[in-house]
């Protein structure tokens, strides 16, 4: 389904994709104060399911309330929303969410607070990569940077849990930095220079003990994947740790992942030019992203329970 026959869900309407639009002076654009979250949806023998869809709902709210927006919705009312466009748009793996002042206002603070809320299902790889042929490349295995210096990590500035707009702007720049000195990604450091976060992923690492750990959860974005690989992980019988991180932990680390909504586990086999480990992805990445796309599959009764299925009407 190309993405010019989607439908956009646009306060309680569906719409043409090309129609869901926005005036340029409006106080989200020319201010970024916009929130959004992105979930997944994932075939399984019983069709069509979003993947921890009420956790990343209250994500978005949360953000609201860091950002100041106004969000009338309850979440049974924007589960059901999710649901409907979903079903209207079939093939679509990814969900967007994306909450926003619309009004064109002149002043810093609007003088109608009154919030949008525009929910897109899309196929990253078939509507985005199709549509920028050679601008997007999937890597599987990634190397990161780790930046120099602090970029915005402060909470009295914007917290990072806050997933909005005006969060993004100082991370893309120390991401495309990095891309041009030939790394994937770029690892953003606390106030204090102790390892947070990708600007789209939570990092995890193996020790040298076989002990996972990742950043603790006030200094990085509360990642529903890093959440659930938390859990899954102390499932499977790993010991995983929630702490303060340094670069030095990372570079002696015996193996290291990012977790996203997009991929699951992403394996990360370079830091700052030095292999991580053996250099390759290593055996609790692989085991925690097999274990992982199970879930997604509904093959794991376990965590079904964080598949919210999309069989019919509600």
């Amino acid at each position: 389904m190309a993405a010019s026959d989607r439908q956009i869900w646009l306060d309680g309407d569906l719409m043409p994709w090309a129609e869901a639009t926005v005036h340029v002076l409006s106080h989200s654009f020319q201010r970024g104060t916009l929130v959004f979250d992105y979930l997944s949806v994932h075939e399984t023998n019983r069709g069509a399911a979003l993947f921890r869809l009420i956790e990343h709902l209250e994500r978005l709210r949360a953000s609201c309330d860091l950002v100041g927006l106004r969000l009338d919705q309850d979440l049974d009312d924007l589960a059901a929303a999710v649901r409907k466009t979903v079903r209207a748009n079939p093939g679509g793996h990814s969900v967007k969410i994306s909450a926003y002042l619309p009004s064109v206002e002149v002043e810093l603070v609007p003088q109608d607070d009154r919030v949008s809320v525009a929910i897109a299902v899309y196929d990253v790889l078939e509507d985005i990569v199709k549509a920028n042929p050679g601008e997007f490349e999937f890597r599987r295995q990634i190397s990161l940077l780790i930046e120099e210096g602090q970029r915005n990590r402060r909470d009295d500035i914007l917290a990072p849990q806050a997933k909005g707009a005006s969060n993004y702007g100082p991370t893309m720049l120390a991401k495309m930095n990095a891309r041009r000195a030939g790394y994937d990604d770029v690892l953003l450091l606390s106030e204090d220079g102790s390892l947070a976060e990708t600007p789209t992923t939570n990092l995890f690492l193996v020790d040298r003990t076989g002990v996972l750990r990742t950043p603790e959860e006030r200094r990085v974005l509360h990642g529903v994947t890093r959440a659930s690989l938390i859990e899954l992980a102390r499932a499977e019988g790993f010991q995983c740790v929630e702490g303060t991180l340094f670069p030095e932990d990372l570079l002696g680390a015996s193996e290291a992942f990012l977790s996203t909504t997009s991929v699951g586990v992403w394996p990360v086999v370079s830091v700052n030019g030095a292999p991580v480990g053996e250099g390759g992805a290593g055996p609790m990445s692989l085991h925690l992203r097999a274990a992982l796309k199970k879930i997604w599959a509904g093959e794991d009764a376990r965590f079904e329970h964080w598949l919210d299925f999309i069989e019919e009407e509600r």
